[in-house]
């Protein structure tokens, strides 16, 4: 290119600083540059542009029509390189500057303009939890910092501990590299005070930006906006960049919050506001006609950033639509049962048992303290960047459980401290840690497993400087990692179940239940980044919990498949609706945030539906067997016709009537924690699409076993129809009476009734080829279970004999996709009036109080 281009360029590259892109093309106009240069700048603006909307990371939905204004970094900004250069001295690999880099590239594309006349844009972002979402947003502000902007209002979640985290990270990386370049209305030990004069931060002769971190409260919001209205006159060139860290918390459908937030924007003439957050489902059931807070003119999806320990990764998910359940992860083997039994010995199970509690320290959560203090002590072996080592411990909400387990924690510490030379205690932590290392191998993560006898002197040590500290919002000794390198077991509730970062997060013993999604998702502390001790964290919990997490990791990857979906079907915020799949014991959000949402859509169609929980007493299993022989004897009467493969253990009863099936669902018992069985609803579904559609009347009905080798092991469902057993183990984590199998079909069962060669069709081929072959047709398949069912040597460290007092029925049913419009749809919510009242106090009291500050 020609210098006059280059040189032309650079002026409108520093035009488009003060001026919109369009503004700065006039400018150069006016200036006498010659179309051809101009044209030249313009398709160069739009090649830069293009790249900025087509980046691979993050996926984005956006408003049409937004301009592209923002191109990436300048030579001459400040801020950014600033925290580029922090990034560099902490060790940050330059492919993880890189992404932060276009991240925030992207995202400060979609504000508007900082010398647009008058301007309202709002956003979301979606990250995960404990992910850097801080630090995405610092570089958002500051690259928006040096292309103009000037009012910085951090609205950091509802409790004093994020609040004053965030405004230490915001200092450190924005005002200590540039302290010229900042006001600070707010500082570590001070929300927000009015000051006299608000106008003098605001005038044209004030060229510093205007930095503000505060609470999401109501008497702190409502003091703000009116030291913003009292210098109004100097607003109308002023930018402001509000982030919402933790948006779904308190912002969404509060009474005294909500209110305060969108006054102070209506109180902004140019104002870009971005909501942050890892659990965005409140944020994403606003009704957008509202004129809320909705995302209307983009949602970012944050990429998963390299060697984060997320939902997914610690408890694996279920099978998506198109997704062949054998190929989905399981998750790392770092998750402890803890019994329900033991969870009436940690927490009051009602209110009025609070007065007076004392925790017991079950074998558990022995076990889980012992491993915390042992892995602080590997980690001394082998070094690391990270000195801080924390265990969590979440129980229960209240403050006086909280400081009951006080006391009987420092007796464990100090009975440990003298019984370091006991052998029978040696012994025992020995084989913990033995044990421990060998289900998560150190080879695994590229570490190298750390010896009992070489962490064992480091014990003293250990056990002299952990603390034992309760955060609560009435404790005086709280967690602090600014004073040197701390060692503590930490006992809390709602101050460490969002957005404060447990640093050194090893050992989590979580048995609080709650009622929605986001608040679980939150209390996910130990999400994050694990560098030198990847191999070594663990978390105790609840087999219901585990289940919970596994279910919201489900949500959490169908959420952002979403996302990534709908960005290129060239659908906008306002033109689609993320799906937010449901469970029949949780709430996907508080029932106020979703009063204009459609709350639940429970339809079949096109999904494959399987039995993976089991009971294992003998009169629900015998029970279940009844219901299949009924089946199978009314399907040898009335099928049209009947495959018989004894020598592959299979038969097919084809055009079995539906009623046939409605009577077994009615008489066949699931287990109550599949997320997907439930009788009732699929009978409904069943007679809605018979009714509307006529799709559905007939059902093929099939037996998938072994071969026929032996009486022993053959299962009769009739006369004449019998294969032998399958061996389905059960996983390891199942307790006593229930067994969990994960996968009962196999994606060839799921074209049993196909003919052709299916074999080697994938998932969505074999969804498309029923669709040709059986478009209105059902699919039922039984299998019989052995009721010992030994794991195979291969699956031994993770599964073991299902050990059922009977053999087991396990059931899979395929349904078509509807032709059209699915109207069967079922709209459902959970009843939650069972629901301990310890479950219920989520966050309400802190967000609506009118707190005096």
């Amino acid at each position: 290119m020609s210098d006059e281009f280059t040189d032309v360029y650079d002026t409108f590259r520093a035009l488009v600083d003060t001026f919109t892109p369009t503004e700065a093309i006039k400018r150069l106009e006016l200036l006498g540059v010659s179309q051809a240069v101009i044209q030249q700048i313009k398709e160069q603006h739009e090649q830069q542009t293009i790249q900025i909307k087509e980046l691979e990371e993050p996926h984005s939905v956006v408003l049409g029509n937004r301009d592209t204004w923002y191109t990436g970094p300048s030579p001459k900004d400040k801020c950014w390189p600033a925290i580029v250069h922090q990034l560099e001295k902490a060790a940050w690999s330059p492919s993880s500057v890189d992404s932060l880099d276009a991240a925030s590239t992207r995202i400060v594309s979609l504000l508007s303009h900082p010398k647009e006349k008058k301007f309202s844009t709002q956003g979301l972002v979606v990250g995960y939890v404990q992910s850097g979402k801080t630090t995405n947003f610092t570089a958002v502000m500051a690259k928006a910092a040096d292309r103009g902007y000037k009012l910085f209002i951090v609205l950091a979640g509802i409790h004093n501990g994020l609040r004053r985290q965030t405004q230490a990270r915001l200092v450190q990386q924005l005002i200590e590299p540039n302290p010229t370049l900042w006001h600070q209305l707010t500082d570590l030990d001070r929300d927000f005070v009015p000051t006299a004069n608000a106008a003098s931060f605001f005038g044209k002769s004030n060229k510093a930006h205007v930095l503000c971190v505060i609470k999401k409260n109501s008497t702190v919001l409502r003091k703000f906006s009116k030291w913003l209205a009292s210098a109004s006159d100097y607003l109308e060139d002023c930018p402001a960049l509000i982030i919402d860290d933790e948006a779904d918390q308190a912002t969404v459908a509060t009474k005294t919050i909500n209110p305060r937030i969108r006054e102070i924007l209506d109180r902004l003439p140019k104002s870009a506001y971005v909501g942050y957050t890892a659990s965005p489902f409140a944020n994403l059931l606003i009704d957008p006609s509202a004129g809320d807070l909705y995302p209307k003119d983009f949602i970012v999806n944050l990429p998963k950033p390299e060697g984060h320990f997320g939902t997914e990764v610690l408890f694996g998910r279920y099978a998506l639509d198109g997704e062949d359940p054998e190929e989905v992860d399981d998750g790392y083997d770092m998750i402890r049962g803890v019994p329900d039994s033991d969870v009436e010995l940690v927490r009051p199970l009602r209110r009025t048992d609070i007065e007076g509690f004392t925790p017991e320290i079950t074998e558990t959560l022995r076990d889980a303290i012992r491993y915390f203090w042992m892995v602080t002590a590997a980690r001394r072996v082998r070094g690391g960047r990270n000195p801080h080592s924390t265990m969590l411990i979440h129980t229960s909400v209240n403050t006086a459980v909280h400081n009951s387990f006080r006391d009987p924690l420092k007796d464990l510490r100090k009975v440990m401290r003298v019984s370091l030379h006991d052998s029978t205690v040696l012994q025992e932590l020995r084989k913990l840690w033995d044990d421990e290392t060998a289900r998560v191998p150190a080879e695994d993560f590229g570490e190298v497993k750390v010896e009992f006898d070489d962490l064992l002197p480091e014990l003293p040590g250990v056990l002299d400087d952990c603390r034992i500290v309760m955060d609560n919002s009435s404790s005086e000794d709280r967690l602090d990692y600014e004073n040197g390198p701390v060692v503590a077991i930490a006992v809390g509730g709602n101050t460490l179940s969002r957005g404060l970062t447990l640093e050194g997060l090893s050992v989590s013993y979580f048995v609080r239940a709650v009622s929605a999604y986001d608040t679980l998702l939150q209390m996910g502390r130990w999400f994050g980044y694990r560098d030198g001790y990847a191999d070594l964290p663990r978390i105790w919990m609840t087999a219901e919990l585990n289940e919970w997490f596994r279910h919201l990791a489900t949500v959490e990857t169908e959420m952002r498949r979403d996302i990534d979906v709908y960005m290129t079907e060239d659908h906008t915020p306002l033109t689609f609706a993320v799906r937010l799949r449901t469970h029949p014991a949780l709430r996907v959000t508080q029932a106020a945030k979703m009063k204009d949402a459609v709350t639940a859509a429970s339809a079949y169609g096109g999904q494959r539906v399987q039995t993976r929980y089991f009971h294992t007493d003998a009169d629900w299993l015998l029970g279940n067997q009844a219901a299949a022989r009924q089946l199978v004897a009314e399907a040898v009467k009335h099928a049209t016709r009947c495959d018989e493969r004894p020598e592959n253990g299979r038969f097919i009863f084809r055009d079995v009537p539906y009623d046939l099936v409605i009577g077994f669902l009615k008489q066949y018992r699931f287990h109550e924690k599949s997320q997907e069985c439930d009788a009732d609803l699929l009978t409904r579904y069943i007679e809605k699409r018979v009714r509307n559609a006529g799709s559905l009347r007939r059902w093929n009905v099939a037996i998938v076993g072994n071969p026929l080798e032996d009486d022993a092991g053959a299962f009769e469902f009739a006369s004449g129809v019998a294969v032998q057993r399958i061996v389905r183990a059960r996983l390891e984590t199942s307790e006593p009476g229930f067994a969990d199998i994960k996968t009962l079909m196999s994606r060839r069962d799921a074209a049993i009734d196909l003919t052709g060669e299916i074999s080697q069709l994938t998932e969505k081929e074999i969804e498309s080829e029923r669709q040709k072959q059986l478009p209105e047709t059902g699919l039922l398949v039984l299998y019989p279970i052995d009721k010992v069912s030994a794991p195979p040597q291969r699956e031994k460290q993770r599964r073991e004999p299902l050990d059922a007092a009977e053999h087991v029925i396990g059931v899979g049913l395929i349904f078509p996709l509807p032709v059209g419009e699915d109207s069967t749809i079922e709209w459902i919510s959970a009843d939650l009036s069972g629901v301990d009242a310890d479950l219920e106090e989520v966050d309400l009291s802190p967000i609506d109080a009118e707190e005096t500050v």
